[in-house]
């Protein structure tokens, strides 16, 4: 009973020590269980080290409260980190932007709290007055730094090595009723994650 009763006054502990590593700005990548989108999502893109990620949000410290902006779900919004924490079971990584790049970090924040409640673009469809999540980011650092900071790359639907969609992607944009965005620019948590103007700091269970 001693053994099971320290264990437990151990976990906020830790969840404490896991926050306090985390500074206004920092980037969580996910990988979140989605099924097949996340799959083929995860196919076709590459992460830090080989990661797969499908999700990313943006940290904001406020009076000691972690929050996570993100573009999830219908709209921009702000979350607590463990609203944030509940889309995935697998461990998230931390990026935070090189010293060099920290100035830019209020108007990141400023910028992204003011795109709260800009619908979620369901599209992937850049600039086109919504906001999927790698997108958010792109745009926040784009603004901060005057230039592109993360960078856009051809998007691509179809299977690695092949011609052929994925049918999931072929279902769904047949349901939102467009054109697969085949070879449009757009941007992934994968993607920027392996940015060169961060560094992957540590991990958040």
């Amino acid at each position: 009973m001693a053994k099971i009763s320290w264990f437990l006054l151990l976990i906020p502990i830790l969840l404490i020590a896991q926050k306090s590593k985390l500074k206004t700005g920092d980037l969580l990548f996910q990988k979140m269980n989605c099924g097949e989108l996340c799959e083929a999502i995860h196919a076709v893109t590459e992460g830090y080290n080989g990661n797969d990620f499908s999700h990313l949000g943006l940290v904001y410290i406020l009076n000691d409260s972690v929050f996570v902006i993100e573009a999830a779900g219908n709209a921009v919004r702000r979350v607590t980190l463990e609203q944030f924490s509940k889309n995935t079971q697998n461990t998230m990584l931390i990026g935070r932007v090189k010293s060099k790049y920290k100035k830019l970090i209020p108007q990141v924040i400023w910028f992204s709290n003011q795109q709260i409640g800009i619908p979620y673009d369901d599209d992937y469809l850049y600039d086109n007055g919504k906001y999927y999540c790698s997108e958010l980011i792109y745009d926040a650092f784009l603004g901060a730094y005057g230039k592109p900071f993360f960078e856009l790359k051809p998007m691509t639907f179809k299977k690695p090595n092949s011609n052929d969609f994925f049918p999931a992607w072929v279902e769904y944009y047949k349901n939102i009723g467009i054109q697969i965005p085949e070879g449009k620019p757009g941007c992934n948590p994968g993607g920027i994650s392996t940015s060169d103007k961060i560094k992957i700091i540590g991990k958040l269970n």
